[in-house]
């Protein structure tokens, strides 16, 4: 029997450079497991949907897949569009099996890529002085993703004994502008932000000129399609396939099953 195949999901964007972190991902996925079916599919009605790629892979002789949704804010809870997705993929293939991972999520080991991505948008910006953080996220996710970006945000302010305040793009939390504002406040002139974004969509792009137009010295880069962005979702996709052995017993959409994570070394680090 073969493994079920991979099926990343991500939002659509007009943007071909969005599109292409995710395809990068592919490539990475197929260099660290070339015995896998992996695939790239895109929600918003931007090529190639979910339908169209399943489609494919049950003309392949495919029979199992997992979804795993390429979201860092929530952490456990899946968009309701991909739940419905599998559900009314259930409906249409009943001779396959589908599921859908939890998300990607705030990892500990991503704060270590924004802390490099950071890094280089301080060089390249000449900065020399810092003493205020911004750890900038898309949303502020699901509750159990609020929490752990939240504490991203300790860890990194602990780790380079600086403040750090966190900031949403979508309405859901303070802006990047009032978090700015907060650290001015407490006498924080030389304020970068981080970029908790996968990609440099159009809400990572209002975040970033929103904090330039407040005085920010400096706006990271997104997170992008690293390495370790690779093996969390092969982490996710392991989890989840597990889950299709006992499928016709639990008929479950997602697996709601979060791992906890040891801070302990970055923190101190």
């Amino acid at each position: 029997m073969s493994a079920p195949a991979l099926v990343m999901i991500a939002p659509g964007s007009g943007d071909p450079r969005v599109a292409q972190v995710t395809h990068c991902l592919c490539a990475g996925l197929r260099e660290l497991r070339p015995e896998l079916a992996v695939r790239a599919a895109f929600l918003d009605r931007f090529p190639p949907a979910p339908g169209q790629v399943v489609e494919e892979l049950a003309a392949a002789g495919v029979a199992e897949v997992v979804f795993v949704p390429l979201e860092l804010a929530h952490a456990v809870e899946v968009d309701t569009a991909i739940t419905d997705l599998v559900v009314s993929l259930r409906e249409r293939h009943r001779d396959m099996n589908f599921i859908a991972s939890r998300p990607v999520g705030p990892e500990l080991n991503l704060l270590t890529i924004l802390d490099e991505r950071l890094r280089a948008a301080l060089a390249a910006a000449r900065v020399l002085e810092l003493d205020g953080l911004v750890l900038s996220a898309a949303s502020s996710g699901d509750v159990r993703g609020s929490a752990l970006l939240a504490r991203r945000a300790r860890q990194w302010s602990t780790h380079h004994r600086l403040p750090c305040l966190t900031a949403v793009a979508d309405g859901t939390g303070p802006s990047v502008a009032q978090a700015i504002q907060g650290l001015r406040s407490q006498g924080r002139r030389h304020i970068a932000v981080g970029s908790f974004f996968l990609t440099s969509d159009a809400a990572y792009h209002a975040q970033a000129e929103q904090a330039l137009r407040c005085g920010a010295v400096a706006v990271s880069e997104p997170i992008g399609p690293c390495q370790e962005v690779t093996e969390l979702v092969v982490a996710r996709y392991a989890f989840a396939a597990m889950d299709l052995l006992d499928f016709e017993q639990r008929h479950t959409a997602f697996d709601p099953v979060f791992d906890e994570d040891d801070d302990f070394a970055w923190e101190t680090a």
